[in-house]
């Protein structure tokens, strides 16, 4: 071969780069599929599968392809590439939904509304990048399970995604096991747990492939299947920690389908919606009626004379009471994103503010006003609220409010349970998804709310704009819907609970603490190993 001849070389790049461009595709594939199994976005009855079903299996599939890429990774910059690659491609997939609040009713620029999207995907991804980054550098020297290092490095990516910055875990892994055999494990671990152990089965199912490919090695690939599918056989079997009811309650969802291109113009949807929600508030025979978020669209005092006062007289006496959604505050004080409470005899009504704010929609980050000036939203700063703050107390029942996405923030909703005795007996969760048009950001918000069920072992009742509006049981059980899209009031009798699950003890006192604690104690133990080793 001359000096200058570098055909050679070319023949020995063209694998590599075929080999790169296989494993892109896949990771963005099994990336996409990841996000398919927290929420199926079509109905497939001829497999008997609904749209907005969990796929615990597809979720293991998914990310063990990932698994099985960074094991053939030869360096830690090429694992953390394609760590990044599935990870931008599982999120951008799983909350693509923000395009329709951006740019269909935000007037964003389409080309803007899909970069931030993208954009916001691509960054939450370097979380996950890292995780691959380390798991290729020590999992070559370390002697600790390779399950056990990637469940711990997993679960810290998902934590710092969660929880730092105000935190935005949408869409963890977790979510996706709600049907599967690690769901017994819920009340005890939370979703969290749940996530890092279904990290750990998808290494054990990569291993397993790895094996299958060796001749010498299949024996040893099916005694590990058969090993895994009786472990989850036992936890599919496992019982759930069980509290006590605390009563039945009657209750009323309202879903009002207000067209959110409308829902805050004075002319069409604030009328709509005043006299849809009258109508329905002074009609229902529910012991407790429950309106959507910003349900009444304006201020108090900028309603119709008479308006607030003629809700106040409706549950001033009776046997009934309301959760209304709806903005509080003056220019002076500022505003809040709020409930208030209506029931008979109460010196001034109960009220609850926001805690958990939506970046860009209800505070306004550091440097970040010249990307909100460029969509027509209402837009602001709103006031925060406190944590925790007193339950709802009605006919025997406590009841936890939440707004919007605070119901993905376990942490903080575990601070209603630190005194047993005071502990919330019913959750409910308002929220306006009209923003997100028919996409599936209403079924993964039912799905949050079935983990909430699960690790807190309390019902969960769900009143949205335009869907899901739904009664969920004590064990994560959809037991009513109101069909999507669709005006209704959907009423159902509720059974409270009482005690605390062991995922509940633990939050409530020490926050996620312990599961970053151990996480470390894992990652440490394994660089430990792997500088004993020699390595860097």
């Amino acid at each position: 071969m001359g000096l200058h001849d570098t055909s050679g070389l070319d023949w020995q790049r063209r694998p590599d780069r075929a080999a790169g461009v296989a494993a892109a595709l896949t990771l963005w594939l099994a990336g996409c599929l990841q996000a398919v199994s927290l929420a199926l976005p079509l109905a497939l009855p001829a497999l008997g599968l609904e749209r907005g079903q969990t796929l615990w299996w597809l979720q293991v599939l998914a990310l063990a392809c990932l698994v099985a890429w960074l094991d053939r990774s030869t360096t830690a910059r090429q694992a953390a590439l394609r760590g990044w690659l599935f990870a931008w491609a599982w999120l951008s997939s799983t909350f693509a939904w923000l395009y329709i609040s951006m740019h269909d009713y935000g007037g964003l620029n389409a080309l803007l509304a899909g970069l931030a999207v993208l954009t916001l995907a691509g960054v939450l991804a370097l979380y996950y990048a890292g995780a691959a980054w380390l798991y290729q550098q020590i999992t070559r020297v370390s002697k600790l399970p390779a399950a056990v290092l990637f469940a711990a490095l997993w679960l810290l990516a998902e934590l710092a995604r969660g929880v730092l910055f105000t935190g935005f875990g949408w869409g963890a892994i977790g979510y996706a096991q709600l049907d599967g055999p690690l769901a017994s494990l819920i009340p005890w671990l939370g979703e969290y747990g749940v996530g890092a152990l279904a990290a750990a089965l998808a290494v054990s199912v990569a291993q397993m492939g790895q094996l299958a490919v060796l001749r010498r090695a299949r024996g040893r690939a099916a005694l590990l299947a058969l090993g895994l599918l009786v472990v989850l056989g036992l936890l599919w079997n496992l019982p759930t920690p069980q509290g006590s009811t605390s009563g039945h309650l009657s209750v009323s969802l309202l879903q009002g389908n207000i067209a959110q291109e409308e829902k805050f113009e004075s002319a069409s949807g604030v009328p709509q919606a005043l006299r849809w929600y009258d109508e329905q508030l002074q009609a229902s025979r529910s012991a407790l009626v429950i309106t959507p978020e910003t349900a009444v669209p304006v201020l108090p005092q900028q309603l119709p004379d008479g308006y607030w006062q003629r809700l106040q007289q409706r549950f001033a006496s009776g046997d009934q009471a309301a959760l209304v959604g709806v903005p509080l505050g003056n220019s002076a004080q500022g505003y809040t994103n709020s409930v208030v409470g209506f029931k008979p005899d109460q010196a001034q009504d109960w009220r609850y503010d926001k805690h958990h704010l939506v970046p860009f929609g209800e505070f306004i980050p550091p440097l970040a006003r010249w990307f909100v000036n460029l969509m027509s939203i209402p837009l602001g700063d709103f006031n925060r609220g406190l944590l925790p703050q007193p339950t709802f107390d009605w006919q025997g029942q406590r009841v936890a409010v939440t707004i919007c996405y605070e119901n993905l923030f376990t942490q903080e909703l575990a601070t209603q349970f630190t005194d047993a005795t005071r502990a919330p007996t019913m959750l409910v969760n308002i929220s306006n998804l009209g923003w997100f048009g028919e996409h599936l950001a209403m079924d993964q918000h039912l799905q949050i709310a079935r983990m909430r069920a699960l690790e807190f072992n309390r019902p969960f009742l769900l009143a949205t704009n335009t869907g899901q509006t739904a009664i969920v049981d004590h064990l994560g059980r959809v037991q009513q819907r109101a069909p999507a899209h669709v005006a209704t009031a959907l009423t159902g009798d509720v059974q409270g609970r009482t005690g605390i699950t062991p995922y509940a003890a633990w939050v409530a006192s020490f926050g996620l603490w312990p599961l970053l604690i151990l996480a470390l104690i894992v990652l440490m133990a394994a660089t430990g190993t792997r500088l004993r080793a020699g390595g860097v």
